[in-house]
């Protein structure tokens, strides 16, 4: 009796746990366009009226708008394969100022092929660098990576020495890094007002899209599509947002 009552707690516990975190994925019955159905806390995902990605087109200078200001720092980086990408962990001390906000980066992460589009052309991959500011709001900047051979992305290929490969497998470098060293030189950007591109999708995220993009090799690349081939949501309506340029 006793053993049968703790096997139904801890079964009770494990459906617990599968409730609070439902599995979704980027395709089959558990794909995006199911996703705002997994869970109530997912709703925005279907219901959301700023949802991202969207499509960059028709946007309006606005010369008001001021230079990101960056304040990174070196240090090791633990890059996680958490089962949807690969997620580089940073110690505190690195943060943005945008729009006279303080956001603290809280991590990057990479999607195949970018998330974004710019008048319908996607990128070959994109890393999308996670800031939270002390109020929680969150801040998102998205770099556009374009294969080149001739071009190997420097700051990947040190991050890359340790790429995790398995789900649930976590790899810290051994090198100091700058998470600068993955943003373009020219730092132009359009902004709008968008979601976070994972479940629950948050929307009120204030997101940065840098002009230029970056190169990685074709080998760097195929590294990471040998793990992740998709991992990029859905272009979504932007349903009238206004998209501005800062250049």
């Amino acid at each position: 009796m006793r053993f049968s009552r703790l096997a139904a707690l801890v079964l009770g516990m494990a459906a617990m746990a599968a409730a609070q975190n439902p599995t979704w994925s980027y395709e089959g019955k558990n794909g995006p366009l199911r996703w705002g159905k997994l869970d109530p806390s997912y709703q925005a995902c279907s219901n959301g009226h700023e949802q991202s990605p969207i499509d960059i087109r028709g946007a309006h200078l606005n010369k008001a708008l001021q230079p990101i200001e960056f304040h990174y720092i070196a240090g090791p980086i633990t890059l996680e394969n958490n089962g949807h990408t690969i997620v580089g962990h940073v110690d505190p001390g690195s943060y943005i100022v945008a729009d006279g906000v303080r956001y603290n980066l809280v991590e990057f992460d990479f999607r195949h092929p970018g998330e974004e589009t710019v008048k319908g052309k996607f990128a070959d991959m994109s890393v999308q660098l996670v800031h939270k500011s002390a109020e929680g709001k969150f801040a998102i900047l998205a770099v556009r990576l374009i294969e080149n051979q001739n071009f190997p992305n420097a700051t990947l290929a040190t991050l890359w020495k340790q790429l995790p490969t398995t789900a649930g497998k976590s790899e810290k470098t051994t090198e100091m890094i700058n998470p600068g060293g993955l943003l373009p030189a020219d730092r132009g950007y359009w902004t709008y007002t968008g979601s976070l591109t994972t479940p629950p999708c948050t929307e009120g995220v204030h997101w940065f899209v840098f002009e230029q993009q970056v190169t990685l090799s074709r080998d760097q690349l195929r590294a990471f599509a040998n793990i992740y081939k998709v991992n990029s949501r859905e272009i979504q309506d932007p349903r009238g947002r206004r998209i501005e340029a800062n250049e």
